[in-house]
């Protein structure tokens, strides 16, 4: 009996295969990606009825919900979490499949997905960008500044060849390796009354309103600086806050409080007059930059020649030379 049963479920599931209209995932990952029904319409060029109905064809053939929709908003069921996570791999490989059959030709080509952090910033990085490019230019490219943890999240999907970005907590089956290390310091802004002013102690910063990244807590990545903030009784009251380092560095210079960057980031903006560095000067906060790549994702031609190429780099550079110092990078 057993047997029996389970050859009725293979059975079942060839023929699901077989019926199953795969315009109705792509269908699906476009809703799930976008986060609305309507956004998902207006990027597949087509009516909002047409791709509410694809949802709903899908759910019959699944057997299953896969979206809560409401006047709460827009949220996957547990059973579309999972079908997002499988239809993003299964369209990262088709994707690749293009590359895949025609990697008898002696040139690379294929589409290369970097996921980053927003403050990235090393010569590592640059150099493998243009080295690559040089090598094989028809490599493409497609490069996404997020918060680290969508960048690790991203890497454990698939969907990204590459990530790389301040590590908090580790998620099994990555790899991690790390990039450089950094160090931040706080700034404020040409309207802050502190601008310009050498005669500043560290407890003058106490009590003034201050930016910050999400990843700035004690049990988040950037714990380092969060750290420091706790060390010296820098109580600031958190006036603004965000992921990415630009929006950061432009409530700085907008005068909005005092917030840290990386040193070696905001080293040009202290030279044009844009920021200006503040207490302590001695001993910043060092945050460690991590590549992370995902050693179950089958890589295409050029996503094997990159990563290849970047852990090259990475070994033949002691760490030391992998490190921004406070007086300025050292490779």
């Amino acid at each position: 009996m057993s047997n029996i049963n389970q050859n009725n479920e293979r059975v079942a599931a060839s023929r699901f295969a077989d019926t199953l209209d795969w315009n109705l995932l792509r269908s699906f990952l476009a809703i799930a990606e976008a986060g609305s029904i309507t956004r998902a319409a207006h990027r597949l060029g087509r009516g909002q009825p047409a791709v509410s109905l694809a949802l709903q064809r899908l759910e019959t053939e699944i057997g299953e919900r896969l979206v809560e929709r409401g006047r709460g908003g827009f949220e996957l069921t547990a059973a579309g979490r999972l079908l997002f996570r499988e239809c993003r791999e299964l369209y990262s490989n088709v994707a690749g499949l293009k590359d895949l059959v025609s990697q008898a030709s002696a040139e690379v080509s294929g589409q290369v997905a970097i996921h980053l952090a927003s403050h990235v910033m090393t010569p590592l990085l640059d150099r493998l960008l243009q080295q690559s490019h040089v090598a094989h230019p028809k490599i493409a490219y497609r490069l996404r500044s997020e918060a680290s943890v969508a960048v690790a999240q991203a890497v454990q999907d698939k969907s990204a060849s590459l990530g790389i970005c301040l590590v908090n907590r580790r998620l099994a089956g990555l790899d991690y390796r790390l990039l450089y290390r950094e160090f931040f310091g706080f700034y404020c802004g040409p309207a802050h009354p502190f601008f310009g002013r050498q005669d500043l102690e560290l407890d003058a910063l106490k009590g003034q309103d201050a930016v910050a990244f999400e990843t700035e807590d004690m049990n988040d990545a950037l714990r380092p600086v969060a750290a420091l903030r706790r060390r010296f009784g820098l109580d600031q009251r958190i006036v603004g806050r965000s992921s990415n380092l630009e929006e950061v560095r432009r409530m700085i210079i907008c005068g909005l409080g005092i917030g840290a960057l990386p040193l070696h980031v905001a080293e040009r903006d202290v030279r044009d007059g844009q920021l200006w560095r503040l207490p302590p000067y001695d001993e910043p906060p060092a945050v460690d930059i991590y590549l992370i790549t995902n050693p179950d994702k089958r890589l295409n031609r050029a996503e094997r020649f990159v990563l290849d190429l970047l852990c090259t780099a990475i070994e033949a550079v002691p760490l030391e030379q992998r490190t921004y110092r406070p007086d300025g990078p050292d490779f």
